[in-house]
């Protein structure tokens, strides 16, 4: 197992082999229909998307139910001006509101609304029975165990890469 990342001006490519193309695209097929799937569920029975979700339980678990708007975008692994847009989106329908931050008054707080927490354990239990009839529940536990080892040592890596 290599632990350097590749030389990206390096002549000739490292190809992938039969079963590393496809694990790859066994992972990019795979993932990409998944959340497909949990938004498409999200959407048509309690009108959020998969992203307004994710914001929803970074915020409620939250002690105060808030979170600086930098955080947040770091959280769900987004830029903070598409972070920005959906929030507005988000505030039009009562799910969230903004405000300065008291401690320096210059950050930007996310705060989830009463009507938020509602929507959030409303769809909570059709995102819960997504994840586990597509993922969880089709693994044994070793494969469980599998994907938290290799997901967390994917994460690790990325968290470890020089900024670009």
């Amino acid at each position: 197992m290599a632990t350097e990342i590749a030389d990206e001006t390096a002549a000739s490519p490292h190809w992938l082999d039969a079963a590393e193309m496809r694990a790859w695209r066994g992972f990019i097929e795979g993932s990409q229909r998944l959340m497909e799937v949990l938004n498409r569920e999200l959407q048509s029975r309690h009108q959020i998307s998969l992203a307004d979700y994710r914001i929803l339980v970074i915020l409620s678990e939250s002690p105060d139910g808030s979170v600086r708007m930098s955080e947040l975008a770091d959280g769900i692994l987004s830029s903070r001006s598409r972070l920005t847009h959906q929030v507005r989106r988000m505030e039009t329908d009562d799910l969230v509101t903004r405000s300065t931050c008291v401690e320096d008054g210059r950050g930007v707080l996310a705060l989830i609304t009463p009507h938020g927490r509602s929507k959030l354990a409303e769809a909570a239990p059709t995102h819960l029975n997504g994840v586990r009839n597509y993922l969880i529940d089709l693994l044994d536990a070793k494969e469980l165990d599998a994907v938290g080892t290799v997901f967390e040592k994917v994460d690790a890596a990325l968290d470890a890469r020089p900024e670009v």
